[in-house]
């Protein structure tokens, strides 16, 4: 069985690498159509959801679940976006390609969410504390 603390470091590995990867991805090759595209410019945006979302949980099991839920929904937006604006007709990308590269990405932020929710049930409430 997992601890609380265990729990905890294994949503941040997540988190951390799936930011890592995203990140790379978008300057090796681009996610959406071809390596440069400007398009890729707002999965920065979704990274940014996640590091100004763990600030404001001070890194907080509970605010850092409501952090990397926001970043998958952001992720989802930027999905909807792409669609909406017809990057499934640019060279290499098609509806199939951006559902799943993004989608990989999505359930990496949304089970590093799920793991922060189940690392912050773990943790002792206050009124669980020993009396000092």
């Amino acid at each position: 069985m997992t601890t609380n603390k265990t729990t905890y470091r294994y949503a941040i590995g997540i988190a951390l690498a799936a930011a890592f990867i995203l990140v790379w991805l978008i300057g090796a090759v681009g996610v959406i159509g071809v390596a440069g595209d400007p398009f890729d410019r707002m999965y920065f945006g979704v990274v940014a959801v996640g590091i100004v979302g763990a600030i404001i949980a001070r890194f907080r099991p509970r605010g850092m679940a409501r952090a990397l839920f926001a970043t998958a929904f952001a992720q989802v937006l930027v999905v909807v976006i792409a669609l909406i604006v017809g990057k499934q007709h640019v060279e290499f990308s098609s509806v199939p390609e951006i559902v799943l590269r993004n989608g990989f990405f999505i359930a990496l932020f949304f089970g590093s969410a799920w793991l922060f929710r189940r690392a912050a049930r773990e943790q002792p409430s206050v009124d669980d504390r020993p009396a000092v």
